[in-house]
């Protein structure tokens, strides 16, 4: 009886593994984009049912957010010349809140998914004179311009979360990393655990 009850108790455990990671993931993008399709569902402002309550169509707001960055993005690329982006540019930066929050946001984005990938750099870097060691992204190599010649920007992501850390250190102490980026994200934000398969 013993040996059954531990054998289902190991079988728990690595149906518990299996099935965790996989049921977290998908209830997490389940989770955001239902949370998303139903803020920027906008069937419910125009339509009606039967009994005259809105109507709520799922998937039409996150239809309609694909159709517009569609839009948007073709807009963007077949009809704004260059002057009419420098005067956006140049206007966006004249609105004291907006400017700061407008361009953090491009510049985080555009980090990811941009023409110009900034997260795409892992490294190691010496923290202290007693050995210890952290993984990075080199995010910025050259700050002659802020009067740091033989420095380097390093952003550090933190464990289980969506913020992180941004440190500027001798270029001496950064070491690049033999991996990919996405395994050394994978390393830094599981604590570790997953990324050296």
């Amino acid at each position: 009886m013993r040996r059954v009850s531990q054998k289902l108790l190991y079988y728990l455990i690595k149906g518990t593994l299996v099935a965790l990671p996989v049921a977290g993931a998908v209830f997490l993008i389940v989770w955001v984009v239902a949370s998303l399709d139903n803020a920027l569902n906008l069937t419910i402002h125009f339509l009606e049912d039967e009994q005259g309550h809105p109507l709520y169509i799922p998937g039409i707001g996150i239809l309609t957010v694909l159709l517009i960055l569609i839009l948007v993005g073709i807009i963007f690329t077949t009809f704004v010349t260059e002057p009419i982006r420098a005067w956006l540019k140049r206007t966006i930066d004249k609105i004291p809140l907006f400017n700061t929050l407008y361009s953090s946001i491009k510049d985080f984005t555009e980090a990811f998914v941009g023409d110009a990938k900034k997260f795409n750099e892992p490294v190691l870097v010496l923290v202290n004179e007693t050995g210890l060691k952290k993984i990075g992204f080199l995010t910025q190599r050259d700050l002659h311009k802020i009067g740091l010649p033989d420095e380097v920007i390093v952003y550090f992501p933190y464990s289980y979360s969506v913020a992180g850390q941004v440190v500027v250190v001798k270029s001496t102490n950064v070491q690049r990393l033999d991996m990919t980026a996405t395994d050394a994200m994978k390393l830094v934000v599981s604590g570790g655990v997953s990324g050296i398969e």
